[in-house]
């Protein structure tokens, strides 16, 4: 997993001792009520210790989760993926859809200085210099402060599908520039 740096953030590899900030990050219900079918809050810490070792243990050579903390005090504010999206399906667990998803989970207390902003225009860059050429993003109808991130980073809206999670989303689309 590659370190990624922007002016405010720095985007790095989850530690265990993050266990503490994931758990208050996922247990709020402000930040998970548009995560999940149906969206549900951590209870226990022990959940925060899985979700960080299963993030360690990506295997593909570009999909990440990174932890965005701040440069200048060294706090964490929130989670920044770029992973394959899974296809709706009657199967569980779903299977993926061939699509990569960037997706990004903030801290309340990091909400509206542009951090998801800054950190998932450096995840888009990082992508298209790895070769990948396609990202779609989904929200929930609803998310509308994530849409607003998809327009400043410059994706395209395509409308609402249902093609993702076995839920109806708003569906972005960045694509890689032209060489």
């Amino acid at each position: 997993m590659q370190t990624l740096e922007t002016d405010r953030l720095i985007l790095r590899r989850w530690e265990p001792e993050d266990a503490d900030f994931v758990f208050d990050l996922y247990s709020r219900w402000e930040v998970q009520r548009f995560i999940g079918n149906p969206p549900r809050v951590m209870t226990e810490r022990a959940e925060a210790e899985d979700r960080i070792s299963a993030w360690q243990h990506k295997d593909h050579p570009v999909h990440a989760i990174w932890a965005v903390q701040l440069k200048e005090s060294g706090q964490l504010a929130g989670a920044l993926l770029l992973k394959s999206i899974p296809a709706s399906g009657s199967s569980l667990p779903l299977r993926p859809s061939g699509d990569t998803e960037i997706g990004w989970h903030f801290h309340p207390g990091s909400w509206g200085h542009g951090f998801a902003s800054e950190a998932a225009a450096a995840v888009l860059d990082y992508a298209f210099a790895a070769g990948l050429r396609r990202i779609v993003a989904v929200t929930a109808p609803a998310n509308t402060a994530s849409q607003k991130v998809c327009g400043r980073i410059g994706m395209t809206h395509l409308g609402q599908t249902a093609r993702y999670y076995n839920q109806l989303c708003e569906l972005f689309e960045a694509t890689a520039p032209q060489q």
